[in-house]
């Protein structure tokens, strides 16, 4: 008899945690994975010849960044582990899952599938921020990751959650200038949070470090009005100070995040109920505590829980052993992996109440601010449109294009289930989650076609 053939889908430290517990059952995994080389977003690798060390890159973690990628290159290098880089998986079929690379276009057929799909960013609307020269955090990072290249030469970071102050420090460090870093968390709310992030003491103290190297650019409880911008891309960010004070930062570049949202459109096309989540302010897919949404299909890492770098690794050895256990497999002991869980979800919750999502900004958002950057989508049309049409969110999709651009929704829907909400004197739960609709990644007409010949 084969072996099951098992396809895990990322190759963050959630994915090569469950690639390695699964070789070392004796299984050979098929790693399907959009970067070029292994290692997720927070572990994301530059070229090979970049010069770069870790510890320039990764600070702190350099160790584990090393330790992971060591594990997989590995696993490749021994023939233990097929790895599909620069590769998106697009959707599923009977036949298995539709995955579009440089090659062209493939199905790759599985029997049980893990899905380690990792975060983007969850970023809130402003007035300007359609402007070239407006970025995510992860774009920023991504940008001094794996090119060293600061996208800017007077930089204003705008947001909340630890991603802030990170890449705060890391362009600083790089010896790129930092203007402000604008938090619209109050210092109130991070510090009613702090008996739970004191479930990490390390990590919290490691934060106030970094927090303090900062200095006077740091501000707390800003109120964000709007992004001044030309024809060549932003020239001041205006704000507000925690006691009201009107304030105009000169810059020429804006990176904003409001820490992560679970990437979650393959967890939906595989079948995935999901729950609003009132701490995390985002919809969450529905599993059991290793992973396990049914028997054959797993998930693992931010895609599931937002827990960081730490909480992915011991997600991707839980939904392993998930898989082997239904398989009728010798599965590893998980108690400890499961009582690191309940630590690592503590931690999690104290950061998601000390820096909170800005409901309140943005359902206060005036109605000419772009609110889908892809569509080209106002606030004040989306107010029409539940005016129109009842405020749910795919009958607000379909009547006023929200999330039927190139992101499909990644950036703009939890904005818009607010903007949703506060018009239609409801919630955001009861307004809905958009439809997960494939190819989860915009592909060229030639693969798809393709990949429909193909089955």
């Amino acid at each position: 008899m084969t072996d099951p053939r098992v396809l895990i889908v990322g190759a963050g430290p959630a994915g090569i945690r469950a690639a390695q517990t699964l070789v070392a059952a004796g299984l050979r995994p098929v790693v399907v994975d959009e970067g070029a080389r292994a290692g997720g977003q927070i572990y994301r690798r530059p070229p090979v010849g970049f010069t770069r060390p870790p510890e320039t890159l990764y600070g702190p973690e350099a160790p584990k960044a090393r330790a992971l990628h060591a594990v997989f290159d590995r696993l490749v290098a021994e023939g233990r582990v097929d790895h599909v880089p620069q590769s998106s998986v697009l959707g599923f079929s009977a036949t298995g899952a539709h995955v579009a690379g440089p090659e062209g276009a493939q199905i790759v057929p599985y029997d049980h599938l893990i899905l380690a799909t990792g975060a983007t960013d969850r970023l809130a609307p402003l007035p300007g921020w359609q402007a070239p020269g407006v970025y995510s955090l992860g774009a920023t990072q991504i940008a001094l990751k794996a090119q060293g290249v600061a996208l800017g030469q007077r930089i204003v970071l705008a947001g909340s959650g630890p991603l802030l102050t990170l890449v705060a420090c890391q362009l600083l460090k790089a010896g790129a200038e930092v203007a402000a870093v604008l938090d619209t968390a109050p210092l109130s709310a991070q510090a009613r949070a702090l008996p739970g992030m004191l479930a990490r003491p390390v990590f919290a103290l490691r934060g106030v470090a970094m927090r303090a190297r900062l200095g006077r650019r740091y501000h707390a409880g800003v109120t964000l009005h709007r992004i001044e911008a030309d024809a060549t891309g932003p020239v001041a960010l205006h704000w507000s100070t925690a006691s009201g004070h009107p304030m105009r930062t000169d810059c020429d570049m804006v990176g904003m995040g409001w820490h992560l949202r679970a990437e979650t459109q393959l967890a939906g096309l595989a079948g995935a109920q999901f729950d609003y989540n009132e701490v995390w302010a985002q919809w969450l897919p529905r599993t059991d505590r290793k992973g396990r949404l049914r028997p054959g299909v797993y998930l693992a890492g931010d895609g599931l829980r937002i827990l960081g770098a730490d909480g992915a690794e011991v997600a991707g050895r839980l939904a392993a052993a998930a898989c082997l256990a239904d398989m009728g497999r010798p599965a590893p002991d998980t108690a400890a992996d499961l009582a690191r869980l309940d630590r690592l979800e503590r931690f999690a919750h104290g950061i998601a109440r000390a820096f909170p999502w800005p409901a309140a900004m943005v359902r206060a958002l005036p109605d000419a601010t772009v609110v889908c950057r892809c569509e080209g989508i106002t606030a004040g049309t989306l107010r029409a449109t539940v005016d129109h049409g009842g405020a749910e969110a795919n009958r607000v999709k379909s009547l006023g294009r929200i999330g039927m651009g190139r992101c499909q929704g990644r950036f703009c829907q939890l904005a818009a289930a607010e903007l949703i909400a506060a018009h239609g004197g409801t919630s955001p739960a009861q307004v809905g989650r958009l439809r997960d609709q494939a190819p989860v990644r915009p592909a060229p007409a030639g693969p798809l076609a393709a990949l429909h010949d193909q089955g």
